[in-house]
């Protein structure tokens, strides 16, 4: 039987840390049922510490770039669109077209704003990363997902 992935993207400012750890979480735990994708308004490439700190949790963003949102909206179909910053659902147009569900992630602090020692930093992209794990773990919960 052909069963269609369900396309989530992920959106904040620069896709450059949590639309990258996002889309990275949903590929780990549900990449059979689920097609990742992330974007930014602003793309600024992807963080070094969000690399780092992903493979500390054994997750690898290899083949993940940052892209800005135009390559995506407009010409994919997503069953859901996912704002993982504050600035990104604010400036984002409140519809668009090819995507039918939309939900925002507000408490997601940007880690790469952080200025400090780099085990303060390597600190920060940590939480903010646990912290995107289980907003992924708990959105597939509500999805009537199973985890593993």
């Amino acid at each position: 039987m052909n069963q269609t992935k369900t396309k989530v993207l992920f959106l904040c400012t620069g896709n450059s840390v949590r639309s990258q750890m996002a889309e990275a979480y949903l590929r780990h735990y549900a990449g059979d049922r689920y097609e990742a994708h992330s974007a930014g308004l602003n793309p600024r490439g992807i963080n070094p510490y969000t690399v780092r700190v992903m493979a500390e949790a054994g997750i690898s963003l290899e083949g993940q770039t940052s892209k800005d949102v135009s390559v995506y909206l407009g010409w994919v179909n997503f069953g859901w669109l996912i704002t993982v910053c504050n600035h990104a659902e604010a400036n984002c147009p409140r519809t668009f077209l090819g995507v039918s569900n939309r939900v925002h992630w507000g408490d997601l602090d940007d880690p790469a704003a952080f200025v400090g020692s780099e085990e303060e930093t390597l600190a920060i992209f940590r939480r903010s990363r646990d912290k995107i794990a289980q907003h992924v773990r708990d959105w597939l919960i509500a999805q009537g997902e199973t985890i593993q």
